[in-house]
């Protein structure tokens, strides 16, 4: 992995925690939420960080700060397929 990949992770981990605070102690972002956030764009480029974001997450998810939720429940992140909304931990 370049520098460059792990600032982007980093960063993407920030802007997850960022959209979760401005929210509800329980609410829920999707993944492209935070791509869309940090895509400097007006296309679909955003997509390209959907993968790096789910990442990001499964990664918050391991430092018990965010949990990641189908249907409403928490998942085991390696064994998620479809859609997510990532949480806070409460």
């Amino acid at each position: 992995m370049t520098d460059s990949e792990r600032q982007t992770d980093r960063h993407l981990e920030r802007v997850i925690l960022q959209l979760l605070d401005r929210r509800g102690p329980t609410a829920t972002i999707c993944p492209s939420d935070a791509a869309r956030a940090v895509y400097d764009g007006d296309d679909d480029g955003w997509r390209a960080l959907m993968e790096p974001v789910r990442r990001a997450a499964r990664r918050l998810v391991e430092s018990g700060e965010v949990e990641i939720t189908q249907g409403g429940r928490a998942v085991e992140p390696t064994k998620t397929r479809g859609p997510i909304r990532i949480r806070r931990v409460h």
